[in-house]
């Protein structure tokens, strides 16, 4: 037995390798990319631990090399379903009883692996699945991934320590108890990072979990489960249910024991998920936690003080790493006349610098988008542009003989609500809109109301009173808001991730909020010395 009030090791966001040339890591990374390319991978269903093949299957291909084939998915259906609902009801018993440190040291396990001996080859399923560069598979699949297990662990334990006050004579206790029933965590393909996060949160406050992840990661989510079996997670307690949507999620959120939703993808799911969960309401045990981030259209505002560089570099990156296919990824931009010639020159001197190609060669910046339907969406909008005779200020072309390929494209309208300023395109498009210098006052309105998404943005300004005042009328417009940056990046720990009106709940993964919808608390009012007797003071 343990008696002892446990302290988990303090966290620290894991270090970003650099994989500079001549630096071990990358003469690593490299060897672990090419050897995973020579690998094919027959992934199927686990449930309560075991391999369940469907032989309904589908073939994966890496986005940037179409022909070379990743491996075959076995898609889960009703049946497997209903077995892993079965297995998870059946582990979490055993799984929420379990001492909370128990749980954690799984998950701490786990970052520890992925720090060391995983890292390279995580990396590598990332790159080669996802279409990620060395940097972008670095601050996702290894560091951000390794912060959410440290962290969220820290975050636990600092939530258990939450008690109530007892009055004399009185014990009062919180009991923090896993939901009544299971977590449906369904994971986008973008960040390797989320499809762990979405599952291992609710799980390591206890729940059991059911995981859809994205055909389009498999790879890598596939390897997010390895890593969690090896670092001792039970079986059952993760159920992995590779599959198409319907075919998983209809059987899912009809089950009575459905207790939470943890969710990232588009708008369009999730509030069919949520109508879904609605009509099925008097149908569950619970009411079901309903959590979830859904996408953005992500701003940069620069005022007439800004610097023009600084602003340029933010479209750049915030716009283009990872083809733009993040939900805080600049979408947006609205810069004043009196300094576009400048941040154009320095764009356009930037972009002639970037490259274009295959993750296995590490000087290329920008890879491919994600699949065939992103590539022909994405396209249309470029298409519909040119046929509106939209300036193209950079790029406007691409190709998808060998992969799906797109070159960082800047569009400029005349006209603010243009459809690319308003709709998401989750690609490598940018859309910029030029407007008087002596209209900043009118600009952040016109940025509140254009989108319906309020996920991440950001203000360049060297007046102190612009920043004021885009903090304050643009206080509603985004989740994660930065001051002379790009509005990407958050990191696990520092800047908490999520934002409100249609790209979420804003519950703020990376964060003890994120962690405090998992759990359904339990007041326990101990009294030493009852009373004996009904009567009161007062009735004598």
């Amino acid at each position: 037995m343990n008696n002892a009030r446990v302290l988990v090791p303090s966290p620290v966001n894991e270090p970003v390798l650099s994989y500079a040339p001549g630096t071990p890591e990358r003469e690593a990374q490299k060897q672990a990319l090419a050897a995973l390319k020579q690998e094919t991978f027959e992934i199927t269903p686990i449930i309560n631990g075991k391999r369940i093949p469907t032989g309904r299957t589908e073939t994966v291909h890496a986005p940037h090399e179409r022909a070379h084939e990743i491996g075959t998915v076995h898609k889960a259906g009703a049946p497997e379903v209903e077995h892993a609902i079965a297995a998870s009801m059946a582990a979490r018993a055993e799984w929420s009883a379990l001492p909370w440190e128990q749980r954690a040291s799984v998950f701490l396990k786990a970052a520890d692996l992925l720090a060391g001996p995983w890292r390279a080859r995580m990396n590598a399923a990332t790159m080669l699945g996802q279409s990620k560069n060395v940097h972008q598979a670095e601050i996702d699949s290894a560091c951000e991934l390794i912060d959410f297990f440290r962290f969220n662990v820290a975050y636990m334990a600092e939530l258990y320590e939450q008690q109530p006050g007892s009055a004399p004579g009185i014990w009062n206790q919180l009991q923090y108890r896993p939901l009544d029933g299971f977590v449906f965590a369904v994971t986008p393909f973008n960040f390797t990072a989320i499809a762990g996060n979405l599952p291992g949160a609710p799980a390591m406050l206890g729940n059991a979990v059911l995981w859809k992840p994205s055909t389009t990661s498999i790879l890598s989510n596939y390897f997010v489960y390895l890593l969690l079996e090896e670092a001792g997670l039970p079986p059952g307690v993760i159920n992995f249910l590779p599959g198409d949507g319907p075919d998983v999620g209809d059987p899912t959120l009809d089950s009575e024991d459905l207790a939470g939703l943890h969710f990232t993808g588009s708008t369009g799911t999730f509030q069919h998920l949520w109508k879904t969960i609605g009509m099925n309401i008097a149908g569950y045990r619970s009411y079901p936690r309903i959590v979830g981030e859904t996408g953005g259209k992500d701003f940069i505002v620069a005022h007439p003080s800004a610097d023009a560089k600084a602003v340029a570099t933010a479209i750049v990156r915030g716009g283009f790493e990872y083809q733009g296919q993040k939900c805080s990824a600049a979408s947006r931009v609205y810069v004043p006349n009196t300094l576009w010639p400048k941040i154009k020159e320095y764009v356009l001197e930037q972009l002639a610098e970037v490259k274009m190609g295959p993750v296995d060669d590490f000087s290329n910046f920008v890879n491919a988008v994600i699949d065939q339907k992103s590539f022909d969406k994405i396209t249309g909008y470029i298409d519909r542009a040119k046929n509106d005779v939209v300036e193209v200020v950079a790029g406007g072309t691409y190709d998808d003989s060998e992969g799906f390929f797109i070159a960082p494209t800047i569009l400029r309208v005349d006209d603010p609500h243009y459809v690319t300023m308003r709709e998401e395109l989750f690609g490598p498009v940018v859309t910029l809109y030029v407007y008087d210098a002596n209209d900043f006052d009118d600009v952040l309105p016109l940025v509140d109301s254009t989108s319906p998404y309020a996920l991440t943005g950001s203000i360049f300004a060297q007046d102190r009173y612009a920043v004021n005042q885009a903090l304050k009328g643009l206080q509603d417009a985004a989740g994660n808001f930065y001051i002379n940056d790009k509005p990407t990046g958050a990191v696990v720990g520092q800047q908490p991730f999520g934002g409100g009106r249609a790209s979420g709940t804003n519950d703020k993964a990376g964060s003890i909020l994120n962690l405090i919808r998992w759990v359904s608390p339990r007041t326990i009012k101990e009294t030493f010395n009852p009373p004996h007797h009904f009567g009161y003071p007062y009735l004598r």
